[in-house]
C-alpha cells in the first residue's frame, strides 16, 4: 500500500505569508476598510471568501467580495515571477519522492497563482497531483483539501502525513484523520499549531528534511 506526503504551499514550501498579509491589506485599505495587519495574518491559510468573511463579519455587504478578492489577486500577481522557495523546499519533496511517498500538494491557490508558486519550488518532477481551491467546495480548515488530496494518492488517512504552517492547516488535516507536521516559517507560534493538531512542529523544510528519520513521517512503515 503506498503513503502519501500532503503539503501546503504558501508559508509551508513558498515564503508568501508576509506578500499575503500586505496585499489583503492593501485591498481592504481601497476597498475603505482599516483591518490589522496582525488580524490578516492569523487569516491566512483560509480561502479568498472564507478569509473576507473571517476578517469583515457576516454583516458586511458580501455584493463586494469578489472585488476584494479580485484586488488582493492583483496586488499579489505583482510577484508571480519573484515568488521565493522556502529553503530545502524542493529537495525534501524529492526526498519523499525518492523515497516511495507520493507528493500531492492541497492549496487554497490556483490558476496562474498556482503556477507561480510550482515554478518557486522548482520540484514538479516530485509532484504527483494537487488539490487546489478549483477542486474543493469547502477550504481549510474543513478536511475536503486533505481529503481530495489522499484521494489523488490513492491512499486510506492512516497511511499520509500533511505538512502546514497555520493553525487552518492542522484543524484541517486533524479532521481528515492524518498525522500533521506544523512549520513555523509561516509566522504562527508553535503552541498554536501543536493546540490545533500539529503531531510534531519544525523551523521550515530544511530541518524537516533533516529530521525525516525522527518525524511524522517515519511512523508509516513503506
Amino acid at each position: 500500500m503506498g503513503r502519501a506526503a500532503v503539503f501546503d504551499v504558501d508559508g509551508t514550501l513558498v515564503d508568501t505569508n508576509h506578500l499575503h498579509v500586505v496585499t489583503w491589506w492593501e485591498a481592504f485599505r481601497q476597498a475603505g476598510h482599516r483591518v490589522p495587519m496582525h488580524a490578516v495574518h492569523r487569516a491566512v491559510g483560509l480561502g479568498s471568501d472564507d478569509l473576507v468573511a473571517h476578517l469583515l463579519g457576516e454583516d458586511r455587504d458580501k455584493d463586494l467580495d469578489a472585488e476584494l478578492s479580485a484586488a488582493h489577486k492583483a496586488l499579489y500577481g505583482q510577484y508571480f515571477d519573484r515568488l521565493p522557495a522556502l529553503e530545502d523546499a524542493g529537495r525534501l519533496l524529492r526526498r519523499l519522492d525518492r523515497d516511495g511517498w507520493t507528493v500531492v500538494l492541497a492549496t487554497s491557490a490556483g490558476g496562474a497563482e498556482l503556477g507561480a508558486l510550482r515554478r518557486a519550488i522548482s520540484a514538479d518532477d516530485a509532484i504527483t497531483a494537487t488539490a487546489s481551491a478549483d477542486d474543493v467546495e469547502e477550504g481549510k480548515p474543513a478536511p475536503e483539501p486533505v481529503e481530495h488530496a489522499l484521494e489523488l494518492a490513492g491512499v486510506p488517512a492512516e497511511r499520509a502525513v500533511f505538512v502546514g504552517d497555520t493553525v487552518w492547516d492542522m484543524r484541517a488535516g486533524a479532521r481528515a484523520g492524518v498525522r500533521c507536521a506544523a512549520v513555523l516559517c509561516g509566522g504562527i507560534p508553535r503552541a498554536d499549531l501543536e493546540e490545533a493538531g500539529a503531531d510534531a512542529v519544525y523551523d521550515g523544510p530544511a530541518e524537516l528534511l533533516a529530521s525525516l528519520a525522527q518525524s511524522p513521517f517515519a511512523l508509516i512503515d513503506p
